[in-house]
């Protein structure tokens, strides 16, 4: 053995040790490796196949001939003398490759088959879109919607998550997982009671708000066993695990029950229930309470009443007594149609009391009326399209009363527009009028000083000028 081969045969075992990987899966990567790199150079035969001794390390290239089935019909030794060299160079990629595969595929295996199952992380990046959790040798993805509202991611904090999904990619193995799937409460309840784990307790039905409320339905396998008794703990300390680990959301722990009556009553705790009538073609249920128990049994925003119907599968209406009463009377004084059922040629028929058209079972169920019925309907038809009628025509005269009234608004502004602008045409005479005794007033002082300047004496007889002001106030025209 060379100390080249022997060194490839220990780092090939190291390599092997180091990552779990099988030691045949690299002389395996090894060789197609060789093959590939020999088919390079340039005397090589078409068909070859490479060898590797397990024991000493010795590696050999035979060449092949083929005939047309595929069949080896001529072998011979090629080993090139420097193939060591070329095989070292050409086969470390792809050692590495084959390495990265191994490893991807390892931690597919591991995880493939542990959807529904529960997982512990830390917490290593978180933003808006998801978070990630280092769960040691892969990393697992906690997206947006699988997140509790209200809920804190803080780096480097321990979080234990609910395996919704292992998918296979080129980069390796991808985990999703989540904190609001109801399966994350029965892995909890089943790390903290034994009983759940080993099969004595069953939970049987869960519905959960996440980061709000949790009802969970126990049952027991055991008679001396009691399950919500089991489920809580000495104390309350497992079921307080539990709410630990959930940041606080509520739990609500119910016996599960056969009797589906009894099953929405318990569901409903911790309200009082008083009598539940079931509906079985609808899937309703009809609960009815105690006037003080009605918003205790409704729940914050309804939340109590819809975990219960989540929980049971019914649809729950919940009244009070006083409501059921009121409906009870209203239903006994109300008025019925008289009649009877009588069987006709194999027929249910149902005959009116008063007389009149019978009617079948199946036209009794699909609704259908008689003569008189639907000559009743199509008067109170006509009488309320005769009302419509009437609404249109009042809106229409109301229309045009608002029509008529803003056509004399619109009169009355064109009047006081016409005034308006009537006073700023007096106003402008007016301010003309001024004007023109200011000139006559200035004129009369021209011709006295010019007067005593020739000699003349002056005239004292010139009637003073008369201001527009004091025309207008004498009712002379131009004012």
């Amino acid at each position: 053995m060379s100390a080249t081969n022997f060194d490839l045969l220990e780092a090939l075992q190291q390599i092997a040790a180091e990552k779990g990987i099988a030691v045949d899966t690299l002389f395996d990567a090894l060789a197609n490796a060789l093959v590939a790199a020999y088919k390079r150079l340039p005397q090589a035969a078409e068909e070859a196949v490479v060898t590797i001794d397990p024991d000493s390390g010795e590696i050999r290239v035979y060449g092949q001939e083929l005939d047309e089935e595929g069949n080896v019909t001529r072998e011979w030794d090629d080993t090139p003398d420097d193939f060591g060299r070329i095989a070292a160079q050409a086969a470390r990629q792809v050692i590495l490759q084959r390495i990265r595969e191994a490893e991807r595929d390892r931690k597919y295996e591991e995880y493939a088959g542990r959807e529904g199952d529960i997982v512990t992380g830390i917490i290593q990046q978180s933003d808006n879109r998801y978070t990630l959790l280092d769960l040691g040798k892969v990393e697992a993805l906690l997206p947006q919607a699988e997140q509790v509202p209200y809920e804190r991611y803080d780096h480097g904090a321990r979080l234990k998550a609910y395996i919704v999904e292992v998918r296979k990619t080129t980069k390796g193995p991808q985990i999703v997982v989540s904190r609001s799937h109801p399966g994350l409460i029965k892995r909890l309840f089943e790390l903290e009671v034994p009983e759940i784990s080993n099969g004595v307790v069953e939970i049987k039905a869960c519905a959960r708000e996440p980061g709000h409320r949790t009802k969970i339905a126990v049952w027991s396998n055991d008679s001396n066993v009691d399950p919500v008794g089991a489920c809580v703990g000495a104390r309350g300390a497992r079921v307080r695990m539990v709410t630990t680990e959930l940041r606080g959301e509520k739990v609500d722990i119910v016996p599960f029950s056969d009797d589906p009556a009894e099953f929405v009553s318990r569901a409903l705790q911790p309200a009082k229930v008083k009598e539940v009538l079931l509906d079985e073609e609808r899937g309703r249920a009809t609960v009815i309470v105690h006037d003080y128990q009605l918003s205790l049994a409704i729940g914050k925003e309804g939340q109590n009443a819809r975990l219960a119907a989540r929980l049971t599968g019914w649809h729950i209406d919940i009244k009070s007594e006083s409501e059921a009463a009121a409906e009870e009377a209203d239903y006994a004084e109300g008025e019925w149609a008289e009649g009877e059922w009588v069987e006709e040629s194999g027929e249910m028929v149902w005959k009116p009391a008063e007389g009149g058209e019978s009617l079948s079972a199946e036209a009794w169920a699909a609704g259908e009326t008689s003569e008189a019925e639907e000559a009743a309907l199509e008067a109170a038809v006509e009488a309320a399209e005769g009302l419509a009628e009437a609404a249109e025509v009042v809106e229409a005269a109301e229309e045009l009363a608002e029509a008529v009234e803003a056509i004399e608004e619109l009169a009355e502004a064109v009047e006081a527009i016409e005034a308006l602008e009537e006073l700023a045409e007096a106003v402008e005479a007016v301010e003309e009028l001024e004007e023109l005794a200011e000139a006559i007033e200035e004129l009369e002082k021209l011709e006295a000083v010019a007067g005593e300047a020739a000699g003349e004496p002056v005239v004292d007889n010139i009637p003073p000028a008369v201001s527009a002001g004091d025309r207008a106030a004498e009712g002379e025209p131009g004012a």
